[in-house]
């Protein structure tokens, strides 16, 4: 998928930080790039998850949409961003089925209360988890 080193770290770090999302919340694709060190990146975060491969077992990813929430990434207002036909709707009927309550709006759009479901740590836990096991080792 990624065609060069830059890219395939990208990839991955973004699998990575959306594995992260707890079950039962949400966080924007903005949030992820600024959690990554990309403010301006929140599109390609996007994209990456537009990219991340379906499980199957006769291949050998790592990443795949059977270990990466994918559907937990929504747009900063808090809004399932439209795909092709259907796709709002899988992620909406996937969030529910981990407690987000997932409202339609005015013009039809799948909303997520972000007061509410919004994930929006200023670190990733796995960053503070190795801040705490290097401070342990120094001291």
């Amino acid at each position: 998928m990624a065609r060069s080193d830059e890219a395939e770290w990208w990839f991955n770090a973004v699998f990575e930080a959306v594995q992260e999302i707890p079950r039962g919340y949400v966080t924007s694709y903005g949030h992820i790039a600024r959690l990554l060190g990309k403010p301006q990146c929140p599109r390609q975060v996007g994209i990456c998850l537009k990219h991340l491969p379906t499980f199957s077992r006769d291949t050998d990813q790592f990443f795949h949409d059977d270990n990466v929430p994918w559907q937990r990434v929504i747009n900063a207002k808090g809004i399932i961003s439209p795909r092709g036909p259907g796709g709002a709707a899988r992620q909406a009927a996937a969030l529910r089925r981990e407690g987000v309550t997932v409202d339609t709006g005015p013009l039809g759009e799948l909303t997520v209360d972000l007061a509410a479901f919004g994930w929006f740590p200023s670190t990733l836990p796995s960053e503070v988890a190795q801040a705490s096991e290097s401070e342990g080792r120094e001291g």
